[in-house]
């Protein structure tokens, strides 16, 4: 299992990863306020603003404190340590 490193110690598995989005849309803002209704929202933020959005597959979406283009070069890493 390949894990990427979402901040602050927190990680997430590469392979239940859907997409990884900016925070600023109103669809995104929706998203999340409607993930938070239903208990699908897991805040990695420690308490700092929200840069990126993590959509998994399990319908679970998580908030990081990282912006959303760090995440590609990590991802492609987990993916070169095969």
């Amino acid at each position: 299992m390949k894990l990427i490193n979402i901040g602050f110690g927190s990680l997430v598995s590469a392979e239940r990863v859907v997409a990884v989005v900016g925070p600023d849309s109103a669809p995104i803002k929706r998203m999340i306020q409607e993930s938070r209704e239903r208990g699908m929202l897991i805040d990695a933020t420690y308490g700092r603003k929200t840069a990126s959005i993590f959509v998994m597959d399990s319908d679970h979406v998580i908030l990081s404190a990282l912006p959303p283009e760090k995440f590609g070069a990590r991802a492609s890493d987990a993916e070169g340590r095969e």
